[in-house]
């Protein structure tokens, strides 16, 4: 029978897990607040449009890629509807699916945010870290990643582009 309690070096390091993932997204939203006036989530939405080819996703791709729920995502979408960085469209492949769409002055938003996105995770994630620090974080989230999703079903694939 396995122990019932974590040991203390397990429990040191969840509490440091719990700690960062509340810690990272805080200052993470703080940044994308100050430069845009937007929340990571919308960023992220944003950020997932403009790396389709065709800047556009259909809204079940879109949520599982920016890790929101469909109830979720709708609100993110349609608060950046209201900016005029994205728009709805029906797919044109069958007709029953809806696409979110970034538009130009999205996409402008992107070019302009993304430097000072990146500088705030260098700094928040990979700033405190050494080099084999990096590498061994890398190495123990991915080992976490497969165990939870040993077939790779749930977890977009790095770099891959599903069809718009």
């Amino acid at each position: 029978m396995t122990d019932r309690w974590l040991d203390d070096e397990q429990q040191r390091t969840w509490r440091a897990w719990l700690t960062v993932s509340e810690l990272v997204p805080r200052a993470l939203d703080a940044q994308l607040q100050r430069d845009a006036g937007i929340s990571h989530a919308a960023y992220v939405v944003l950020a997932m449009l403009s790396e389709s080819p065709s800047r556009s996703r259909r809204m079940s791709d879109l949520a599982r890629r920016a890790n929101q729920s469909q109830s979720r995502l709708s609100h993110t979408v349609a608060r950046l509807e209201e900016r005029g960085w994205v728009r709805r469209e029906r797919a044109a492949d069958d007709g029953r699916g809806n696409l979110a769409v970034l538009t130009d002055a999205g996409f402008d938003v992107v070019v302009a945010v993304a430097p000072g996105h990146v500088d705030a995770v260098r700094e928040a994630v990979f700033g405190p870290l050494t080099a084999e620090q990096t590498r061994v974080l890398g190495e123990a989230l991915e080992a976490i990643a497969a165990k939870l999703d040993p077939d790779r079903s749930l977890r977009v694939r790095d770099g891959a582009d599903l069809p718009d």
